[in-house]
């Protein structure tokens, strides 16, 4: 069978760590069994938040790769203030913790760098894309954001070639991402990203989302959206048992966790149940595997959870999994608000793989409480629910003393790598 190519444009690439860089790594592995031959753009010099050198050896062997050099402005940010390297990652302080160089900052992060700061990769981007995808016979683009500037490079070679077939991956939404509104835009700037938003929308064949929830707002703003979520590789390992996985009743938070979605209620409610119970607190261990922001931190340590905590930093990818399939418990946290209902973390379908309960914070009737509903696998609260919360979260421990395995997943096998490649395949 002769396949079809598609040219994939991202920036996120091995070495590049973290999970913006699983969902294009993933459908690459998987392309070519549905007939597709992925080539993949992206830049040769990038400035990447996280580096993970073990997702190298999960390039799909053979794999064409095409790359251009890029020039990001993050060293002169950082010199401004360290703290700005946040940026890189989506995260900066907000409210009182705002320092005033972190507010000008982000002033200027916000209104001078429209979409992003990797907006001076557009320009040069499509001037050598046109080019290549006319001499390699390419009928069909991928863009994948954030950043969404890489969906500017969409938007003008289909508006030079209109026979393009143009399909626009949002990992994250752009106007209706949580931290936007802390961007302190000015009325023209917000009008100019709401601008290239719609015309995004308007211009693609089609429009991805990673949410139930995303896809059903795009299609308000103009788009044709289908939603394809994130997923997992394989299925859950049976070679531990769940009673022996750990030494300790872990509840474990792996990825990277930011201000804005701080489970604050969660920290005092744990307090609670470590002065209360005695037997809690000689078992209990709070992990965090990967980036914690400091203040967070700070937090933590200054309370009685100091003693019950455990900080890996970064672990490669492959490590990051074993310490979800060895946790008693592991931890998902989504913005407060209700525009963030249509978040669902890529973490949620790795979390789900291990058989694992799975403690969530959010809104209510958000698309992660249905996905928990549907799969039995875990609970979902908002952030006020501190009774209910310390109920569940004792009932679990008391399961975990008494060695009971938790409920079986149900219904998770579309949430399967291979599962959603196959759907990608048929869009395209």
């Amino acid at each position: 069978m002769t396949s079809k190519k598609v040219l994939i444009i991202t920036y996120y690439w091995p070495p590049a760590g973290g999970p913006g860089v699983q969902r294009w790594l993933k459908f690459s592995r998987y392309l070519p069994e549905f007939g597709w031959e992925p080539i993949i753009y992206t830049p040769e010099n990038p400035s990447y938040p996280i580096v993970d050198e073990t997702l190298l050896a999960e390039i799909p062997e053979g794999i064409k790769m095409v790359k251009t050099k890029i020039w990001e402005p993050y060293q002169l940010a950082e010199k401004l203030n360290r703290n700005n390297k946040k940026f890189k990652a989506g995260q900066f302080d907000v409210g009182k913790n705002q320092s005033w160089k972190s507010r000008l900052s982000i002033w200027i992060r916000g209104n001078f760098f429209i979409p992003d700061a990797r907006k001076y990769w557009v320009k040069p981007s499509v001037k050598f894309l046109k080019k290549y995808l006319q001499e390699n016979k390419i009928e069909t683009i991928v863009t994948t954001g954030p950043p969404h500037s890489l969906h500017l490079i969409g938007r003008e070679l289909k508006k030079q070639n209109p026979a393009l077939k143009w399909l626009a991956d949002f990992r994250d939404p752009w106007t209706e991402i949580s931290y936007y509104k802390h961007l302190k835009l000015t009325k023209k700037s917000d009008r100019k990203h709401h601008q290239l938003e719609e015309d995004v929308f308007r211009n693609a064949d089609i429009t991805l989302a990673t949410s139930y929830t995303d896809a059903e707002n795009f299609k308000k703003k103009g788009a044709c959206a289908i939603c394809i979520t994130n997923g997992f590789d394989a299925m859950p390992k049976t070679d531990i048992e769940h009673s022996k996985r750990s030494e300790k009743f872990t509840l474990s938070y792996v990825g990277v966790l930011e201000q804005l979605r701080n489970p604050e209620i969660l920290w005092e409610v744990l307090v609670e149940l470590l002065h209360e119970n005695e037997d809690f607190r000689k078992n209990f261990k709070l992990k965090f595997v990967g980036k914690v922001d400091d203040r967070i931190l700070n937090t933590i340590e200054k309370s009685s959870l100091a003693e019950s905590l455990d900080i890996t930093g970064y672990l490669p990818h492959d490590q990051s999994l074993e310490e979800m399939q060895k946790a008693s418990l592991l931890l998902l946290t989504n913005f407060p608000n209700e525009v963030s209902k249509g978040i669902i973390p890529g973490k949620i379908f790795e979390y789900l793989s291990t058989g694992n309960p799975i403690l969530s914070f959010g809104p209510k009737n958000s698309d992660v409480e249905k996905i928990l509903e549907k799969t039995h696998a875990g609970k979902h609260f908002g952030y006020s629910d501190s009774s209910a919360l310390k109920t569940w979260i004792l009932q679990q421990y008391e399961n975990w003393k008494k060695g009971i395995p938790p409920k079986e997943n149900l219904n998770i096998e579309a949430f399967s790598r291979k599962n959603l490649t196959e759907k990608l395949s048929e869009i395209l």
